[in-house]
């Protein structure tokens, strides 16, 4: 059933300016309304590298609701296991900056609860074939226990990533049960009570592998923009990947396309490091593109061997 991805759906709405941006000013742009959502992302990234991912979510019961899903169903995401609920999605409103960076943002969370009885629910269903779990840890605190124990019952491997960073802080007990945690440089910082936005990718690298070992984390990659990534599991394994150079156009989705890629990597084989590669890859086919979705890709072009069923 290939890779299972598990959280919120969200309606992205950003504004652009159309000349020099003015921080607390007026400023003349254009205005754009687009699908998102962090796991919404993975899962449509995860169909553009043409694997046959699961998404398992909730959409307004309304005309929106449904765009989400027919938009999915065109990429061959499985949405069987989308529901229609009041108040289903979330809503982001982001301002862009002239090279492409987020200057402002403020997000309302849609209501996740009917998440934990749909997976109760569902629960051979979702978990008992599939290849991995590509899992939002910020989702209601049962809606995540019921996804580590079915993943355990079921013995598949959970790779997460986060939307909120201080929502997540009160679940850092369950990264301990996590196969691999993927996080910006920043919200490293916020888990790890520290500030690390001065550290280069050299020092950022020691100060994840002593933090992981100590966490007793089995696994986290810290991405960091423009420098790349870097990696560190428990047992002393840790590593930097460089950034692909690109021409940055909108850096919205970048990171949820290197988790996108890091966990295909990892899900069907390949070692941390070549995982991270896949997933610079593909976040830096989003960043130069103006829809910020990854381009097609054939699982081949990463070394996979997959079989792809249509």
């Amino acid at each position: 059933m290939g890779i299972v991805v598990i959280g919120a759906v969200f309606v992205d709405i950003k504004g652009y300016p159309l000349s020099t941006y003015i921080p607390g000013g007026r400023n003349a742009g254009r205005v754009e309304q687009v699908h998102g959502g962090v796991s919404r992302n993975v899962a449509e990234d995860i169909a553009n590298v043409e694997l046959r991912p699961t998404f398992v979510s909730l959409v307004d019961d309304t005309g929106s609701g449904q765009d989400v899903i027919d938009k999915l169903d065109k990429h061959k995401v499985n949405t069987r296991f989308i529901r229609r609920v009041h108040d289903g999605m979330g809503t982001w409103l982001a301002v862009f900056d002239n090279d492409g960076d987020v200057t402002a943002a403020i997000s309302k969370r849609p209501d996740t609860r009917p998440l934990t009885a749909l997976l109760a629910e569902n629960e051979e269903g979702i978990f008992a074939d599939c290849d991995s779990v590509a899992l939002e840890l910020d989702l209601e605190k049962e809606t995540v226990k019921q996804v580590l124990r079915s993943a355990k019952k079921y013995g598949k491997r959970v790779y997460a990533v986060i939307s909120n960073m201080s929502i997540a802080m009160e679940r850092r007990d369950f990264l301990q049960q996590i196969d691999c945690f993927v996080c910006n440089q920043q919200e490293a910082g916020m888990l790890f009570s520290d500030d690390y936005d001065h550290l280069a990718p050299a020092a950022m690298c020691r100060v994840l592998a002593d933090n992981v070992r100590s966490a007793r984390i089995p696994c986290m990659v810290v991405t960091m923009g423009g420098q790349g990534a870097v990696y560190a599991r428990a047992n002393g394994e840790c590593g930097i990947v460089p950034a692909k150079k690109v021409d940055v156009i909108d850096t919205t989705g970048a990171g949820d396309a290197f988790f996108a890629g890091t966990v295909i990597g990892l899900t069907y084989g390949k070692g941390l490091a070549d995982s991270c590669e896949i997933g610079s890859r593909l976040a830096a086919s989003v960043i130069c593109t103006a829809e910020n979705v990854c381009p097609r890709f054939r699982p081949q072009e990463f070394g996979l061997d997959v079989e792809v069923v249509d």
